[in-house]
Protein backbone atom coordinates (compact mmCIF):
# COMPACT_ATOMS: atom_id res chain seq x y z
CA UNK A 1 0.00 0.00 0.00
CA UNK A 2 1.69 3.26 -1.16
CA UNK A 3 0.98 6.92 -1.51
CA UNK A 4 0.72 7.02 -4.60
CA UNK A 5 -1.69 4.09 -4.71
CA UNK A 6 -4.32 6.88 -2.59
CA UNK A 7 -3.38 9.62 -4.87
CA UNK A 8 -4.60 8.43 -7.99
CA UNK A 9 -7.71 8.07 -6.35
CA UNK A 10 -8.08 11.80 -5.91
CA UNK A 11 -10.21 14.33 -8.07
CA UNK A 12 -8.56 17.44 -8.63
CA UNK A 13 -9.99 20.07 -6.59
CA UNK A 14 -10.52 23.32 -7.79
CA UNK A 15 -10.35 26.05 -5.55
CA UNK A 16 -12.13 28.82 -7.56
CA UNK A 17 -15.00 26.47 -8.84
CA UNK A 18 -15.82 25.94 -5.25
CA UNK A 19 -15.93 29.47 -4.04
CA UNK A 20 -18.06 30.51 -6.99
CA UNK A 21 -20.97 28.88 -4.79
CA UNK A 22 -21.44 30.51 -1.54
CA UNK A 23 -24.06 30.78 1.29
CA UNK A 24 -24.98 31.91 4.30
CA UNK A 25 -24.14 29.47 7.15
CA UNK A 26 -26.97 27.53 8.61
CA UNK A 27 -27.69 27.22 12.34
CA UNK A 28 -23.70 28.54 12.56
CA UNK A 29 -23.94 27.83 16.71
CA UNK A 30 -24.99 23.99 16.24
CA UNK A 31 -21.93 22.09 17.69
CA UNK A 32 -20.33 19.98 15.30
CA UNK A 33 -17.82 16.91 15.30
CA UNK A 34 -16.48 15.65 11.77
CA UNK A 35 -15.71 12.04 12.31
CA UNK A 36 -13.90 11.14 8.63
CA UNK A 37 -11.13 13.62 7.21
CA UNK A 38 -7.51 12.56 6.12
CA UNK A 39 -4.28 14.47 5.84
CA UNK A 40 -1.33 14.39 3.50
CA UNK A 41 0.98 15.86 1.53
CA UNK A 42 1.11 14.31 -2.23
CA UNK A 43 3.23 16.14 -4.80
CA UNK A 44 0.32 17.59 -6.62
CA UNK A 45 -1.93 18.26 -3.60
CA UNK A 46 -1.77 19.22 -0.20
CA UNK A 47 -4.06 18.80 2.95
CA UNK A 48 -2.69 19.27 6.15
CA UNK A 49 -3.72 21.31 9.74
CA UNK A 50 -4.00 24.19 8.07
CA UNK A 51 -5.93 23.08 5.42
CA UNK A 52 -8.31 21.09 7.29
CA UNK A 53 -8.68 24.67 9.60
CA UNK A 54 -9.11 26.40 6.77
CA UNK A 55 -12.37 24.42 5.87
CA UNK A 56 -13.37 23.88 9.44
CA UNK A 57 -13.21 27.58 10.13
CA UNK A 58 -15.09 28.73 7.19
CA UNK A 59 -18.58 29.49 9.42
CA UNK A 60 -19.97 26.18 10.95
CA UNK A 61 -19.39 25.78 14.70
CA UNK A 62 -16.87 22.27 14.11
CA UNK A 63 -15.33 21.41 17.78
CA UNK A 64 -13.20 18.32 16.97
CA UNK A 65 -12.34 16.43 14.52
CA UNK A 66 -11.61 12.46 13.61
CA UNK A 67 -8.55 11.63 11.76
CA UNK A 68 -8.78 8.34 9.38
CA UNK A 69 -5.76 6.66 7.84
CA UNK A 70 -5.05 7.32 3.98
CA UNK A 71 -1.49 5.77 3.85
CA UNK A 72 0.19 8.93 4.84
CA UNK A 73 3.57 9.54 6.24
CA UNK A 74 4.28 5.64 6.81
CA UNK A 75 7.54 5.15 8.26
CA UNK A 76 9.82 3.96 5.25
CA UNK A 77 12.35 1.98 7.41
CA UNK A 78 12.31 -1.01 9.45
CA UNK A 79 9.59 -4.01 9.36
CA UNK A 80 6.54 -3.42 6.44
CA UNK A 81 4.16 -4.39 9.24
CA UNK A 82 4.82 -1.67 11.37
CA UNK A 83 5.26 1.30 8.57
CA UNK A 84 1.76 2.73 9.45
CA UNK A 85 2.77 3.49 12.85
CA UNK A 86 3.97 6.52 11.29
CA UNK A 87 1.34 7.78 10.42
CA UNK A 88 -0.34 7.77 13.92
CA UNK A 89 2.84 9.54 14.77
CA UNK A 90 2.47 12.59 12.17
CA UNK A 91 -0.89 12.79 12.80
CA UNK A 92 -0.35 12.60 16.40
CA UNK A 93 1.62 15.78 16.04
CA UNK A 94 -0.81 17.60 14.13
CA UNK A 95 -3.50 16.93 16.76
CA UNK A 96 -0.92 18.28 19.38
CA UNK A 97 -0.16 21.58 17.63
CA UNK A 98 -4.06 22.14 17.70
CA UNK A 99 -4.25 21.58 21.30
CA UNK A 100 -1.97 24.32 21.57
CA UNK A 101 -5.13 26.40 20.98
CA UNK A 102 -2.60 28.58 19.10
CA UNK A 103 -4.95 27.34 16.19
CA UNK A 104 -8.08 28.42 17.33
CA UNK A 105 -10.71 26.53 19.19
CA UNK A 106 -11.30 23.25 16.57
CA UNK A 107 -9.33 19.91 18.61
CA UNK A 108 -8.70 18.78 15.47
CA UNK A 109 -7.47 15.30 15.46
CA UNK A 110 -8.91 14.61 18.77
CA UNK A 111 -9.79 10.61 17.68
CA UNK A 112 -7.10 9.15 15.15
CA UNK A 113 -7.71 6.23 13.07
CA UNK A 114 -4.87 4.03 11.97
CA UNK A 115 -4.42 1.51 9.84
CA UNK A 116 -3.17 -1.75 10.95
CA UNK A 117 -2.66 -5.21 8.65
CA UNK A 118 -5.23 -7.35 10.34
CA UNK A 119 -4.60 -10.36 8.01
CA UNK A 120 -1.44 -10.70 10.55
CA UNK A 121 -3.45 -12.54 12.77
CA UNK A 122 -2.51 -12.31 16.02
CA UNK A 123 0.76 -10.50 15.25
CA UNK A 124 -1.56 -7.67 14.65
CA UNK A 125 -1.36 -7.01 18.27
CA UNK A 126 1.95 -5.59 18.29
CA UNK A 127 1.30 -2.81 15.69
CA UNK A 128 -2.09 -2.11 17.26
CA UNK A 129 -0.55 -1.71 21.04
CA UNK A 130 2.49 0.34 19.36
CA UNK A 131 -0.17 2.83 17.72
CA UNK A 132 -2.10 3.55 20.85
CA UNK A 133 1.66 4.12 22.40
CA UNK A 134 1.68 6.77 19.42
CA UNK A 135 -1.32 7.76 19.53
CA UNK A 136 -0.54 9.36 23.57
CA UNK A 137 -4.45 9.00 24.19
CA UNK A 138 -5.90 9.84 21.10
CA UNK A 139 -5.78 6.38 19.54
CA UNK A 140 -9.58 4.87 18.63
CA UNK A 141 -8.86 2.35 16.19
CA UNK A 142 -7.93 1.09 12.71
CA UNK A 143 -9.56 0.71 9.29
CA UNK A 144 -8.57 -1.89 6.91
CA UNK A 145 -10.16 -0.78 3.92
CA UNK A 146 -12.32 -4.21 1.99
CA UNK A 147 -13.28 -2.40 -1.10
CA UNK A 148 -13.16 -4.96 -3.75
CA UNK A 149 -15.04 -5.29 -7.12
CA UNK A 150 -14.15 -7.65 -10.06
CA UNK A 151 -14.90 -4.87 -12.94
CA UNK A 152 -11.27 -3.22 -14.05
CA UNK A 153 -13.47 0.20 -14.30
CA UNK A 154 -14.06 0.06 -10.29
CA UNK A 155 -10.54 0.37 -8.38
CA UNK A 156 -10.10 -1.49 -5.61
CA UNK A 157 -9.23 0.24 -2.03
CA UNK A 158 -5.61 1.02 -1.57
CA UNK A 159 -4.89 -2.10 0.69
CA UNK A 160 -5.44 -4.20 -2.16
CA UNK A 161 -8.33 -6.38 -0.75
CA UNK A 162 -9.19 -9.66 -1.97
CA UNK A 163 -12.86 -10.29 -2.27
CA UNK A 164 -14.37 -11.31 0.97
CA UNK A 165 -11.70 -10.26 3.59
CA UNK A 166 -13.76 -9.93 6.35
CA UNK A 167 -14.64 -13.47 6.45
CA UNK A 168 -10.94 -14.59 6.09
CA UNK A 169 -9.69 -16.58 8.91
CA UNK A 170 -6.31 -14.74 9.45
CA UNK A 171 -8.17 -11.07 9.23
CA UNK A 172 -10.67 -12.89 11.93
CA UNK A 173 -7.80 -13.54 14.37
CA UNK A 174 -6.06 -10.25 13.89
CA UNK A 175 -10.14 -8.42 14.28
CA UNK A 176 -10.29 -10.33 17.84
CA UNK A 177 -7.01 -8.53 18.91
CA UNK A 178 -8.77 -5.48 18.11
CA UNK A 179 -12.02 -6.12 20.28
CA UNK A 180 -10.00 -7.20 22.86
CA UNK A 181 -8.05 -4.34 23.63
CA UNK A 182 -11.12 -2.31 22.96
CA UNK A 183 -10.44 -0.37 19.58
CA UNK A 184 -12.89 0.79 17.05
CA UNK A 185 -13.05 -0.39 13.47
CA UNK A 186 -13.94 1.12 10.26
CA UNK A 187 -15.99 -0.70 7.99
CA UNK A 188 -15.40 0.29 4.29
CA UNK A 189 -16.55 -1.50 1.42
CA UNK A 190 -18.59 -1.47 -1.44
CA UNK A 191 -22.33 -1.72 -1.47
CA UNK A 192 -21.85 -5.37 -3.11
CA UNK A 193 -20.22 -6.17 -0.16
CA UNK A 194 -22.27 -5.32 2.56
CA UNK A 195 -23.22 -8.95 3.56
CA UNK A 196 -19.71 -8.85 5.02
CA UNK A 197 -20.56 -6.46 7.10
CA UNK A 198 -23.49 -8.41 8.55
CA UNK A 199 -21.52 -11.39 9.24
CA UNK A 200 -18.74 -9.90 10.68
CA UNK A 201 -20.74 -7.53 13.69
CA UNK A 202 -22.79 -10.72 14.57
CA UNK A 203 -19.47 -13.05 14.54
CA UNK A 204 -18.15 -10.47 16.86
CA UNK A 205 -21.18 -9.06 19.00
CA UNK A 206 -18.61 -6.55 21.19
CA UNK A 207 -16.87 -5.19 18.91
CA UNK A 208 -17.22 -1.50 18.09
CA UNK A 209 -18.01 -0.62 14.13
CA UNK A 210 -18.58 1.94 11.93
CA UNK A 211 -19.85 1.62 8.48
CA UNK A 212 -18.27 3.98 6.36
CA UNK A 213 -19.68 6.57 3.55
CA UNK A 214 -23.55 5.02 3.61
CA UNK A 215 -22.17 1.75 2.55
CA UNK A 216 -20.16 2.72 -0.75
CA UNK A 217 -23.18 2.94 -3.11
CA UNK A 218 -21.03 2.91 -6.66
CA UNK A 219 -21.90 4.69 -9.63
CA UNK A 220 -19.01 4.06 -11.73
CA UNK A 221 -18.20 1.21 -14.16
CA UNK A 222 -21.00 -1.42 -14.66
CA UNK A 223 -23.03 0.74 -12.15
CA UNK A 224 -22.82 3.63 -14.37
CA UNK A 225 -26.45 5.08 -14.40
CA UNK A 226 -27.99 2.22 -12.58
CA UNK A 227 -28.64 3.91 -9.04
CA UNK A 228 -32.47 3.35 -9.33
CA UNK A 229 -31.81 -0.16 -9.59
CA UNK A 230 -28.80 -0.59 -7.23
CA UNK A 231 -30.81 1.25 -4.17
CA UNK A 232 -33.17 -1.19 -2.91
CA UNK A 233 -30.99 -3.63 -2.84
CA UNK A 234 -29.12 -0.99 -1.19
CA UNK A 235 -31.71 -0.09 0.84
CA UNK A 236 -32.25 -3.75 2.56
CA UNK A 237 -28.55 -4.51 3.18
CA UNK A 238 -28.52 -1.40 5.01
CA UNK A 239 -31.39 -2.45 7.21
CA UNK A 240 -30.01 -5.66 8.09
CA UNK A 241 -26.32 -4.23 8.81
CA UNK A 242 -28.71 -1.46 11.24
CA UNK A 243 -30.10 -4.84 13.19
CA UNK A 244 -26.54 -5.49 14.43
CA UNK A 245 -26.76 -3.25 17.21
CA UNK A 246 -23.42 -3.01 17.16
CA UNK A 247 -22.88 -1.14 14.05
CA UNK A 248 -23.34 2.38 13.72
CA UNK A 249 -22.87 4.52 10.01
CA UNK A 250 -21.48 7.71 8.97
CA UNK A 251 -23.58 9.73 6.69
CA UNK A 252 -21.44 11.29 3.94
CA UNK A 253 -19.14 9.94 1.51
CA UNK A 254 -21.82 10.83 -1.37
CA UNK A 255 -19.59 13.51 -2.89
CA UNK A 256 -16.80 11.02 -4.05
CA UNK A 257 -16.69 9.83 -7.59
CA UNK A 258 -17.11 6.30 -7.31
CA UNK A 259 -20.86 7.28 -6.06
CA UNK A 260 -21.39 8.55 -9.62
CA UNK A 261 -23.48 12.04 -9.01
CA UNK A 262 -20.88 14.05 -10.99
CA UNK A 263 -20.79 17.03 -9.04
CA UNK A 264 -17.63 17.92 -10.14
CA UNK A 265 -18.75 17.64 -13.59
CA UNK A 266 -21.43 20.47 -13.11
CA UNK A 267 -20.46 23.84 -14.56
CA UNK A 268 -21.12 25.38 -11.05
CA UNK A 269 -20.39 23.78 -7.83
CA UNK A 270 -23.61 22.59 -6.51
CA UNK A 271 -25.31 24.29 -3.71
CA UNK A 272 -26.85 22.92 -0.39
CA UNK A 273 -30.23 22.25 -2.38
CA UNK A 274 -28.74 20.88 -4.69
CA UNK A 275 -26.75 18.27 -2.68
CA UNK A 276 -29.41 17.45 -0.21
CA UNK A 277 -32.08 16.47 -2.82
CA UNK A 278 -29.58 14.07 -4.67
CA UNK A 279 -28.38 12.35 -0.87
CA UNK A 280 -32.08 12.94 0.62
CA UNK A 281 -32.33 8.60 0.12
CA UNK A 282 -29.58 7.45 1.25
CA UNK A 283 -29.35 9.73 4.40
CA UNK A 284 -32.70 9.02 5.61
CA UNK A 285 -32.74 5.61 4.76
CA UNK A 286 -29.69 5.40 7.45
CA UNK A 287 -31.02 7.48 9.65
CA UNK A 288 -34.63 5.57 9.51
CA UNK A 289 -32.62 2.25 10.02
CA UNK A 290 -30.12 3.16 12.75
CA UNK A 291 -31.49 6.05 14.71
CA UNK A 292 -29.86 9.38 15.53
CA UNK A 293 -27.59 7.58 18.40
CA UNK A 294 -26.16 5.25 15.76
CA UNK A 295 -25.72 7.96 12.94
CA UNK A 296 -22.97 10.61 12.45
CA UNK A 297 -22.61 13.36 9.40
CA UNK A 298 -18.79 13.26 7.62
CA UNK A 299 -17.24 15.00 5.81
CA UNK A 300 -14.52 12.56 4.01
CA UNK A 301 -12.71 15.86 3.27
CA UNK A 302 -10.76 16.45 1.36
CA UNK A 303 -11.97 13.44 -1.01
CA UNK A 304 -15.46 15.14 -1.09
CA UNK A 305 -14.22 18.49 -1.72
CA UNK A 306 -13.74 17.75 -5.59
CA UNK A 307 -17.79 17.88 -5.25
CA UNK A 308 -18.26 20.68 -2.68
CA UNK A 309 -16.88 23.27 -0.34
CA UNK A 310 -17.23 22.67 3.11
CA UNK A 311 -19.60 25.17 4.03
CA UNK A 312 -21.86 24.37 1.52
CA UNK A 313 -21.76 20.24 2.48
CA UNK A 314 -22.39 21.00 6.31
CA UNK A 315 -25.67 23.56 5.58
CA UNK A 316 -26.72 20.41 2.85
CA UNK A 317 -26.73 18.01 6.12
CA UNK A 318 -28.17 20.44 8.06
CA UNK A 319 -31.23 20.95 5.42
CA UNK A 320 -31.37 17.20 5.92
CA UNK A 321 -31.87 16.91 9.39
CA UNK A 322 -34.45 19.78 9.73
CA UNK A 323 -37.21 17.55 10.57
CA UNK A 324 -34.96 16.40 13.71
CA UNK A 325 -35.72 17.21 17.15
CA UNK A 326 -32.73 19.28 18.70
CA UNK A 327 -32.07 15.62 20.86
CA UNK A 328 -31.60 13.95 17.15
CA UNK A 329 -29.69 16.61 16.34
CA UNK A 330 -27.18 16.69 18.77
CA UNK A 331 -26.47 13.29 17.96
CA UNK A 332 -26.38 13.53 14.56
CA UNK A 333 -24.05 16.53 13.93
CA UNK A 334 -22.16 15.76 17.46
CA UNK A 335 -22.97 13.29 20.26
CA UNK A 336 -22.79 9.90 18.37
CA UNK A 337 -19.09 10.54 17.19
CA UNK A 338 -18.56 11.92 21.11
CA UNK A 339 -19.37 8.83 22.24
CA UNK A 340 -18.33 6.33 19.55
CA UNK A 341 -14.95 7.96 19.38
CA UNK A 342 -14.79 8.82 23.14
CA UNK A 343 -13.73 11.98 22.70
CA UNK A 344 -13.70 13.20 26.17
CA UNK A 345 -14.56 16.77 27.20
CA UNK A 346 -16.00 17.77 23.80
Amino acid sequence: MTANSVESRMTAIDDAWLAATREEILEPELPIVDPHHHLWDFPYHRYLLHELLADTDSGHNVRATVFIECSSMYRADGPAAEAPIGEVEFVNGAAAMSASGRYGETAACAGIIGFADLTLGAAAEAVLTAQIAAGNGRFRGIRHAAGYDPSPDVRNSHTDPPPGLFGEAAFREGFARLTALDLTFEAWLYHTQLGDVVGLANAFPDAHIVLNHVGGPLGIGPYVGRQDEIFPGWRDNIRAIAACENVYVKLGGLGMKICGFGFHKQDRAPDSDNLASVWRPYIETCIDAFGPSRCMFESNFPVDKASCSYAVMWNAFKKLAAGASDDEKSDLFAGTARRFYKLDGE
